[in-house]
Parts: structure tokens; C-alpha cells; sequence
């Protein structure tokens, strides 16, 4: 992904410590569930159908700053659900701030307007609004009229309040990827500062809830040839995924999963697996990471993961992979430079 300069620096120097320290296995991204709670039932997510016995729970502000603590990444991206649902999202989000992460906040925009006031524009917040096509798809997807003109005034009202913005568009087997390319030429024009592109994937939670969601999922072939296609005409918006990422998602070169680079803290716990794939939930970071057999995850090893290219886990792969080789180091830099 790419990350504003002050992240750029702090992320170089994390990462040293940790080559440093021979850390093998290190977090990058908290993904941090405070809530479960949605204001949608989009058509592709297995969030709300597969923790529909726990939406009325929620994390207390404390239990998710002691999972930032024990966890250490130097970024926290608060999802859920829809974290501005949260009750007391605007002191959680300032707290972090607080405490030097930088902070994804991941929303479908339709709050957003309202929630501003409370609160405060930063280089290391980043608010990161949901948006999977023009109009009439997104609202599709969305199951309800107006989702997509709520999220655009929501992305507006945030840009003239001085907020960094960015959006996160899954791609499904039938996304017309022309559509895409004219709706980042429309975010580009209310200035929105990148674009991330993240393949649809069929994970076991939403095909087992809902199966006829099985026709919005790619193959790894479909997916990587559908990525080919398009990278001619999404060179010139401003990309999220780095072109490691990128050269993944078109087939042009292989990763490892590095799924333990994101964990993720919910209601129910330490979620593993992985952000998607639930084999259960621990009482520690510390648990999680010894419990779960990393080695056996991924493509090729887990039938689970067999057509899963989903940044949450290859893009810190991407990140490591940069560290190992003068020319991707060289091609990253160059990225976040230009």
C-alpha cells in the first residue's frame, strides 16, 4: 500500500528493528474489529452473515487500545462492520492518533458527513470509504438506492474539511473494469489521494451463508487475467497496491502469504487464520501467533487460500519481498516517490 511520507520513514525504520532483532514473523497492519454492526448487507461480505449472533457486541475503547499495545503494528486499520457505528468512535480514533499509529479508518461512507465534527484532520489518518462501482453497481452491490450519492457527498464534505481520503473497490467476476477506470477518473476529481483495487475472494464464511454469492468470485486465473488486462488503463490513477502487488495480481510473479503481517482482534478475540479464514478465535496476540501453523497456509498448501490474492495478505508480502532485492527496492521507492 502505498503510506504518506511520515509512514514511509517510521514503516523503514520499524522494519530494520525487526531485521535487527531477527524477527521472523512480525505485525504490520492491526486489523481491529471493534464492532460487528452494519448499516448494509452488501452482497459480497461474510462479515455480517458470519458473526450475525454477535452484532450487538462491541469492544470497549480500552480493550482496543490494550490490542494496539499488544500487538505493537505500526498501523491500525479500524473495519468491521461499520466502525462509525461505533459509540465513541471519534475518541478511539483520537487516542490512536495519541499514541503515533497511523490509522485507517475503513467506512461505506454513508455516516461520514455526520461523524466529521467530531473529528480532526492528520497526516497519519486516513479515511478509506467503500465504493464498488459507478452508481447503479455500487448500490447493487449495496442492496439499496443512494448508497453511492451518500458515500460521494460524505468523500466531498471529508475533502473540504481538510481530511486524507482514499477509497477500496473489490473487483468481482462481473466488474466491468472500464466502469472502474471511469469512476477513479470521477474520485480523482474530488480529490481523493489513491485507489485500492482488491480481488473478490470466496471465502468459506460467505459461500457457506449465502451460495448463490459464488458467481461474484474469480479463480486465481480469472483474477490475474482480468488484472492483465486492466493494468493499461489504471497505470495513470493513483494505486494503492504497490507494483509488487501488482505484478502478483497479473501473474507476472509469485508471493508467499504473510497473513500473520495483518492479524486481527475482534469481539470474539484473536481471529485466525487470517483476516477471512476462521479456524478460531485466541485470548492473545502472543497465542495466535504461536498456535497457528503459518507454514501450512497459501496457495498450494491450504485448499482454502487456493485462489485467495487478497492484499491483506500478499501486499506485506510485497513489503517484505522489497527488502530482499535491490531492484524491488528500487521499484518501491520510485512508487512512493511519484
Amino acid at each position: 500500500m502505498r503510506f504518506p511520507l511520515s509512514l514511509t520513514r517510521s514503516m523503514a525504520t520499524y522494519l530494520l528493528k525487526q531485521r535487527l532483532a531477527g524477527r521472523e514473523r512480525f505485525p504490520l497492519v492491526l486489523m481491529l474489529e471493534p464492532l460487528f454492526a452494519c448499516n448494509l448487507r452488501c452482497e459480497g461480505c461474510g462479515r455480517v452473515r458470519e458473526y450475525a449472533d454477535a452484532e450487538r457486541d462491541r469492544l470497549s475503547i480500552e480493550e482496543c487500545l490494550a490490542a494496539v499495545e499488544e500487538c505493537g503494528a505500526p498501523v491500525v486499520s479500524v473495519c468491521g462492520g461499520e466502525p462509525l457505528l461505533y459509540p465513541g468512535i471519534e475518541e478511539l480514533i483520537e487516542r490512536l492518533l495519541a499514541r503515533r499509529k497511523h490509522v485507517y479508518l475503513c467506512t461505506n461512507g454513508l455516516l461520514l458527513q455526520k461523524k466529521l465534527p467530531g473529528l480532526r484532520p492528520s497526516s497519519r489518518l486516513l479515511i478509506n470509504v467503500h465504493l464498488d462501482g459507478m452508481e447503479a453497481t455500487h448500490d447493487r452491490l449495496a442492496g439499496r438506492p443512494g448508497v453511492f450519492q451518500e458515500a460521494l457527498a460524505g468523500i466531498q464534505a471529508a475533502r473540504q474539511a481538510g481530511f486524507r481520503v482514499c477509497t477500496n473497490t473489490t473487483i468481482y467476476r462481473q466488474t466491468d473494469m472500464h466502469e472502474i477506470a471511469v469512476l477513479l477518473e470521477l474520485l480523482t476529481c474530488l480529490g481523493v489521494d489513491g485507489f485500492l483495487l482488491s480481488p473478490a475472494y470466496g471465502y468459506e464464511a460467505v459461500q457457506v451463508s449465502d451460495p448463490e454469492a459464488g458467481r461474484l468470485f474469480m479463480t486465481r486465473q480469472e483474477c490475474r487475467a482480468k488484472f492483465r488486462e486492466a493494468r493499461p488503463i489504471l497505470a495513470r490513477f493513483r494505486l494503492t497496491a504497490s507494483p509488487i502487488y501488482l505484478d502478483f495480481l497479473c501473474g507476472e510473479r509469485e508471493l508467499p502469504c504473510a497473513a500473520w503481517a495483518t492479524p486481527t482482534r475482534n469481539v470474539r478475540g484473536w481471529k485466525g487464520p487470517c483476516y477471512l479464514i476462521t479456524d478460531r478465535h485466541y485470548a492473545t496476540y502472543q497465542e495466535l501467533m504461536a498456535s497457528t501453523p503459518w507454514e501450512k497456509l497459501g496457495p498450494g498448501k491450504d485448499p482454502r487460500c487456493e485462489h485467495c490474492l487478497v492484499h491483506c495478505g500478499f501486499e506485506p508480502a510485497a513489503v517484505l519481498a522489497a527488502n530482499r532485492r535491490v531492484r524491488d527496492a528500487v521499484a518501491m521507492a520510485l512508487w512512493q516517490l511519484t
